[in-house]
């Protein structure tokens, strides 16, 4: 009788785990070892990890239990606007720069925070503006392409077979 495997391996798709998650999991397998009655230095060996971290993680286990070596959300300030402003100032961003009275369809950080100011009565900086399209609403900085008003695209195309491979033989 042969062994058939339930999924091989490449049909596996585990995201990568962040610098966090791996330090989780590095203390969470201390524990392990700790039960095991491992010493601090041949746990420190086996994971890479400083003595002293390892004595540290003990002695909080010791005291607290595997809990306290759970990775723990990271702290701040909650952000200025609620999701329903980010969706109104999202709104508002897409009907276009000229849809709000400005001249060119162009939107820059300034005129952001000024629209986002008169949608949610919330004043931004500009590094908050930033952090909002970049962060919140997952938007990436675009410029414009800038083409002469004047451009043939007729001639640039005669040019590009007919001019362009004769330079090209140096005739």
């Amino acid at each position: 009788m042969s062994y058939q495997p339930l999924l091989r391996v490449s049909e596996i798709s585990v995201p990568p785990l962040t610098r966090p998650q791996l330090a989780e999991a590095r203390r969470v397998l201390a524990v392990e070892l700790f039960k095991e009655g491992r010493s601090n230095a041949e746990i420190a060996g086996m994971l890479g990890v400083h003595t002293e971290s390892v004595r540290r993680w003990r002695r909080v286990w010791e005291n607290d239990g595997v809990l306290a070596l759970r990775r723990r959300l990271a702290t701040g300030r909650s952000p200025k606007l609620d999701d329903t402003q980010v969706e109104e100032v999202r709104a508002a961003l897409e009907q276009g720069a000229q849809a709000h009275g400005f001249e060119a369809d162009l939107w820059t950080l300034e005129r952001v925070g000024l629209r986002g100011e008169r949608v949610t009565g919330v004043s931004l900086s500009l590094t908050s503006v930033w952090l909002l399209l970049t962060g919140r609403m997952g938007w990436s900085p675009q410029r414009p392409e800038r083409r002469a008003l004047e451009r043939d695209e007729s001639e640039i195309a005669r040019w590009v077979g007919h001019e362009w491979p004769r330079i090209k033989k140096g005739r």
